[in-house]
């Protein structure tokens, strides 16, 4: 029962954080923490269902491709509730500063979004909303990107538990300093191998794609979150999150463009 009730706590640490669906309030204790991060790629699940309800209900109510699109890019965003959007656009007004990694950081901590930040947002949507338009996806299709939506949370994970935090303080310093790294990147790496054969095997060449998103995505976040600001922190995981999300859409448009 003890067993039970911790998974059940780490549950809703993870769900109530990043995502707006009702959870009990809990508080949140180094035992329901420690293992927070493997919920994490349920939440992209989740997300990825909304997805596909909602184009399941287009498809059948006969809605034309804006207002299916429209829905298909708003549905992560209800089930979050903007809360990667919020480190995207925060990194935004960083990264267009040009300033060193410590002003970096103050500019991620101001609550105001800057013209940076507004600017990468609308840019953000307007190309998810032009990908979606094009995509036209079937059930296989919002399948692959249910995949995608839980593979770069489970990227986000190991991401937080193998790379240094920026600074002593915030959400991501607090989930890293109490996950258990160990363990949590030994699930996560093998959650991602599963994940990853899930794509190639069910999409083939969308899939490989899409994994190819993924990886240079982390690839190119890992590179920059160390250069530009000594490690990562809540909001450039959030940046993460929303980067690697649109760039699996498009591997999936491109797909079906190639194929």
């Amino acid at each position: 029962m003890k067993r039970l009730k911790t998974l059940l706590e780490t549950l809703c640490v993870a769900f109530s954080l990043y995502s707006r669906l009702p959870m009990p309030q809990i508080q949140w204790t180094p035992s329901n923490m420690r293992y927070a991060l493997w919920a994490l790629p349920l939440i992209g699940v989740v997300a990825g269902l909304v997805m596909s309800l909602w184009n399941g209900v287009a498809l059948r109510l006969g809605l034309e491709a804006p207002l299916r699109a429209a829905g298909l890019a708003l549905a992560p965003v209800l089930v979050t509730g903007g809360i990667h959007l919020d480190g995207f656009c925060d990194t935004c007004d960083a990264l267009a500063s040009h300033a060193d990694a410590s002003k970096k950081l103050e500019i991620m901590k101001d609550p105001n979004a800057g013209a940076f930040a507004l600017i990468g947002l609308a840019c953000y949507f307007t190309l998810y909303f032009g990908l979606a338009c094009q995509w036209a996806p079937d059930g296989k299709q919002t399948g692959l990107m249910t995949l995608c939506l839980a593979l770069e949370r489970s990227l986000a994970g190991l991401a937080m538990c193998r790379l240094p935090c920026a600074k002593n303080s915030g959400l991501a310093h607090a989930f890293a300093d109490a996950a258990a790294k160990r363990q949590t990147t030994v699930f996560l790496g093998f959650l991602s191998l599963a994940l990853v054969s899930g794509l190639l095997w069910w999409g083939r060449q969308a899939g490989l794609l899409a994994f190819a998103a993924a990886l240079l995505c982390l690839a190119g976040y890992r590179r920059m979150a160390l250069r530009q600001f000594g490690g990562i922190t809540g909001d450039l995981q959030g940046y993460f999150v929303q980067f690697c999300e649109i760039s699996c859409l498009a591997a999936l448009v491109l797909s079906g463009i190639l194929w």
